[in-house]
């Protein structure tokens, strides 16, 4: 079973809170580029940006730390 990941973003009086399984990444960026791209939702590009890199961060994390472990 894959890890459940988590990236949260409050703006404002919403709180936008994503789960997604490592791997599917693609997925969850797509999701910030729909709803970034309605005019009706208050989620804009900049915080779709915020959460890509959040995102970003924690898949360089988990290749240091798979490094780590490969060279014991």
């Amino acid at each position: 079973m894959k890890a459940v990941r988590q990236l949260s973003l409050v703006k404002g009086n919403h709180r936008y809170m994503f789960r997604y399984q490592a791997g599917r990444e693609a997925d969850i960026i797509n999701a910030f580029a729909s709803m970034a791209s309605d005019t009706e939702q208050e989620f804009d590009w900049f915080d779709a940006a915020v959460l890509s890199y959040q995102m970003g961060r924690r898949l360089e994390l988990d290749l240091e730390e798979a490094g780590e472990q490969v060279r014991g």
